[in-house]
Parts: structure tokens; sequence; C-alpha cells
């Protein structure tokens, strides 16, 4: 009786876990639907831009729905996934801005460029939020670590994409958006770089480096050659902090 007791208990936590967490998701895709719809509908964007920041997001929310029980113990969604919930609203209409890009550097919207700046700005400044609430609240779980790199990595990758496609520097800065993508993808390659690495400051003041710089790329301040010296500089900090820290796995995977 105390196994049934048990089982249900732990059936009726994964019910209120998933249906928060739909709820979550309605409601942030709501957000984006609605705020999208308003850029567009008062900008030189097109339609291509609201279904750009949506297909993004409705991935995404697939892959929470997939994860959040087996990953995140914990019985509501929480106010730290919110704030990465906010964070990749934000990213995902950055992403649907940057596929109707032609728009986005037309003559006459010169002020979206603004716009595009500062919501990348309040994405990047969000960061580290999540997860302070995470502590202070006792909301810590692998899904809520996991769903912060993914946003972070998001964040990087359409910065990159914007550093190119506003002919700032070449293609080659997408490597700085890639890098944590082909690393991931090496993790199911060889198992053993999937071990947990220990924290580092290093990691972190190397993430916020290609935070930082990437957004001033993204801005009018900065043309070539300064540009092309900042974006080699991330990258090569980035290539440094990654090199240093399949080192240690490698070195880990022989004792």
């Amino acid at each position: 009786m105390r196994y049934d007791v048990a089982f249900t208990t732990l059936g009726n936590h994964a019910t209120r876990r998933r249906t928060d967490t739909m709820i979550a998701l309605a409601l942030g895709g709501a957000v984006l639907l609605a705020s999208a719809a308003v850029l567009a509908r008062f900008t030189n964007f097109s339609l291509a831009m609201v279904a750009g920041s949506a297909i993004p997001y409705a991935l995404l929310a697939v892959v929470i729905l997939s994860r959040i029980n087996a990953y995140h113990p914990h019985d509501r969604f929480g106010l730290p996934n919110l704030i990465t919930l906010t964070r990749a609203v934000i990213n995902c209409i950055l992403i649907g801005m940057l596929i109707d890009s032609p728009r986005l550097i037309a003559d006459g919207s010169y002020w979206l460029g603004w716009f595009f700046l500062g919501a990348a700005l309040a994405s990047l400044a969000l960061d580290g939020v999540d997860g302070f609430f995470a502590r202070r609240l006792g909301l810590s779980s692998r899904f809520g670590a996991r769903f912060d790199m993914e946003v972070d990595a998001m964040l990087l990758m359409l910065l990159a994409v914007a550093a190119f496609a506003l002919g700032k520097v070449g293609i080659w800065v997408l490597a700085i958006g890639a890098i944590y993508h082909l690393f991931m993808g090496a993790r199911a390659i060889w198992p053993f770089l999937a071990r947990e690495l220990p924290a580092s400051m290093r990691r972190k003041s190397v993430c916020v480096l290609q935070g930082g710089a990437l957004l001033a790329l993204t801005t009018p301040f900065i043309t070539p050659p300064l540009a092309t010296v900042i974006a080699a500089v991330a990258l090569g900090a980035l290539i440094w902090s990654f090199a240093l820290d399949i080192a240690w796995l490698v070195a880990k995977r022989r004792t």
C-alpha cells in the first residue's frame, strides 16, 4: 500500500509540474506572438519575421516538455525557469528579426538596430538572474542549468549571425556561436566529454566576454578593422577556454 501511495504521489508531482510548464510555455508563446505581430505591424518587417520567431520557440517548447519531468524534480516550473523562458522569448524575436534581416538594415529602419541591441542587452543582462533565484529559492536542477546554457548558446549564435549580416566581420565569426554546439555533438560521439566539469570563473568570464564582444559588433560605432580585432580576440579566448576543458576531460579519462 505504501508503494502505491508513493507512486501516486510521484504521479501527482509529475502532473502538476507538466501542467505548470504547459501554462508557462503557453503564456510565453502568447507574449512572443503578440510582440512579434506588433513589431511587424508598425515596422517594415513582414510575416516572415513572425514565423521566424514562432518556429524556434515551438521547437524549444517541444524539447522542454520532453525533458522537464526527467530532469526537474520540483513541483512547479518555477521563477528561475520563467526568467530563462523570458530570455528565450526575447532571443526568438531576435531570430525572427534576423530572418527578415534586409528589412532590419533597410533605409529608414535605423532605430530597429537600436531595438535589436536593446533586446539583446536585456537578454544578456538577465543571464545569472535565473541562477541566483534558483539557488535562493532552492529550485536548482539539471534541467534549469541546461536550459540556461542552451539559451546562452542561442543568444551567442544569433549575435554572431547579426555581426555577419551587418557586414562587420566575415562568416568565420559564426564559429563563436558554433563551437558550443560542436562540443555538444562531440559529447554524443565520445562519452568521456560528457563528464561534469568543475565550476570555473575562467569559463564564466569567457562567456561574458563573448556576449559583450558580439553586442559591441551590433552597434553602429564598431566598424572594420576594429570589429575584426574584437571578434578575433573573442574567438581566440573561446577556443582557449574549450581547449583547457577538453584537456581536463582527457586527463580525467586516463585516471
